[in-house]
């Protein structure tokens, strides 16, 4: 077996390891019964398949049924100088990687932290050894190193209107896409999980750990808030299917507010 894929987070990993590190970093979690490897095979035997669903025009969801790993949802934006898969997942297929190039050439794979690399390198290799961008910041988390690696930081234009930019937060590299054309061109913020899109619809959360329920300090909320700020957006897609349909930007910035407030004991006399 060329690489191994950690059972918990479906990150690949180039050697099955005693324990995965992203999965034992205090924002993740080794499960009770110890560290567990699969194989792209034995999952395909599982009964594991991907799926394409049409967001908006030129967005889609790709996802596993049933879910790999954490269960992410990777996006592929289709430009006229080609597509970007974020958020890579961690199985993929035959009929999911022909669907995918059906759709358009893939110029680029990127993930927003290392919880959504996902199999990249497989990807990768599965659509015709596209450039996978790592965050500088974060490139000592790649588990499976490959040429097809390639560190990046700040910002850029990655395709036309496209533009691959970096708030951190969650990890010191995280990173958010705003697609200029998006939501009828009123703008889109691909944010995974930098800015978590809240199930009410209506907030989103600013997070070190989800699963271990660490916050991040007011300051550095502050910080991702102003960042995305200077960008124009009505929409925002979290890595999962969590979605704020409109109003996205006003939205951060009153979440972002609510949070420093609560962690700056503003709000003490409520509880």
């Amino acid at each position: 077996m060329s690489f191994w894929i950690c059972a918990t987070c479906a990150v690949e990993h180039a050697d099955r390891i005693d324990v995965c590190a992203i999965c034992a970093d205090d924002r993740q979690w080794v499960p009770a019964d110890g560290q567990r490897w699969t194989t792209l095979t034995e999952m395909a035997d599982a009964g594991y398949r991907t799926e394409l669903v049409e967001l908006e025009p030129d967005l889609w969801a790709i996802s596993s049924r049933p879910g790999a790993g954490i269960g992410q949802q990777s996006k592929l934006l289709r430009t006229d100088g080609g597509c970007l898969l974020f958020d890579p997942i961690g199985f993929l297929d035959d009929a999911g990687v022909q669907r995918i190039l059906e759709i358009g050439p893939v110029a680029a794979i990127v993930a927003s932290h290392p919880h959504m690399y996902g199999v990249q390198v497989e990807w990768s290799r599965a659509l015709g050894g596209v450039p996978v961008l790592v965050a500088e910041e974060d490139r000592t988390w790649v588990a499976r190193p490959d040429p097809v690696i390639r560190t990046w930081s700040g910002e850029r234009e990655i395709l036309p209107g496209v533009t691959l930019t970096q708030p951190g937060g969650h990890f010191p590299g995280s990173a958010v896409v705003h697609w200029a054309a998006g939501a009828e061109g009123r703008g889109v913020l691909l944010s995974s999980d930098t800015i978590f899109a809240n199930p009410d619809r209506t907030s989103v959360s600013f997070m070190r750990s989800y699963p271990n329920r660490l916050p991040l300090s007011g300051a550095v909320v502050e910080r991702i808030a102003a960042h995305v700020e200077r960008f124009e957006f009505d929409r925002l897609y979290g890595n999962f299917d969590n979605v704020i349909p409109s109003g996205a930007r006003e939205i951060v910035r009153w979440s972002a507010s609510r949070h420093i407030g609560w962690v700056s004991g503003d709000f003490d006399h409520l509880t």
